[in-house]
């Protein structure tokens, strides 16, 4: 008879141990799948006119410093900081908190360096800031899943002289340069197209 009790108590403590220990570790593993980020995949009308329209500004900024048109880079880059303003960034906040934090960081220093170029009264010193300004522009159209027409980042490797390059965004992917531009005073009209397209933005 005690022989089967203590067998009989066995049993209930196996059982109880193999009850607690299942659900003591159940807890701590996560067996679902990882959530993922949101992730914005398709803008609105008005955010993505607003970007397209922020953008024409800036090829017709490119265009001015083609022809070291002082008057006219002035005048498209104040039309750029404007057309910023019109971009809906409040739209972003469906995204990831990544995603959000990013571009209105890009953003905001597009801005920035947009009005520092308006300060400016030597076109070398304006073509530094505009190379801020595409630098930021390329990482900005990245962040928010760009969605219109193709968009081509160029290269120039002597853009400020010997090994010194930048880089620009263009809607064309023949390269006319902005940094060289037509009228350079060394090298005159030879240099209007060198550089090479060295990304392609398109939509996802």
């Amino acid at each position: 008879m005690k022989k089967i009790l203590l067998i009989l108590l066995l049993l209930i403590l196996g059982i109880v141990g193999y009850f607690w220990y299942k659900f003591s570790h159940t807890g701590s593993r996560n067996t679902g799948p990882k959530q993922q980020p949101i992730t914005l995949l398709k803008h609105s009308a008005a955010f993505n006119a607003g970007v397209s329209n922020a953008m024409n500004a800036y090829f017709q900024l490119s265009a001015a410093f083609v022809e070291a048109d002082t008057a006219g880079v002035k005048k498209h880059a104040g039309h750029l900081v404007s057309q910023l303003d019109s971009i809906p960034m409040n739209e972003l906040q469906k995204d990831s908190a990544v995603v959000l934090q990013t571009a209105t960081d890009i953003f905001g220093s597009v801005k920035s360096n947009t009005e520092s170029l308006l300060k400016q009264t030597d076109i070398k010193e304006m073509r530094m800031d505009y190379r801020q300004v595409s630098e930021q522009l390329y990482s900005f159209l990245k962040a928010v899943n760009y969605e219109g027409e193709n968009i081509y980042w160029q290269y120039c490797p002597m853009a400020f002289g010997d090994d010194n390059g930048a880089n620009w965004l263009s809607k064309e992917r023949q390269v006319t340069n902005p940094y060289l531009g037509r009228n350079h005073p060394e090298h005159g009209i030879t240099m209007l197209h060198c550089g090479e397209t060295k990304d392609t933005i398109k939509t996802k």
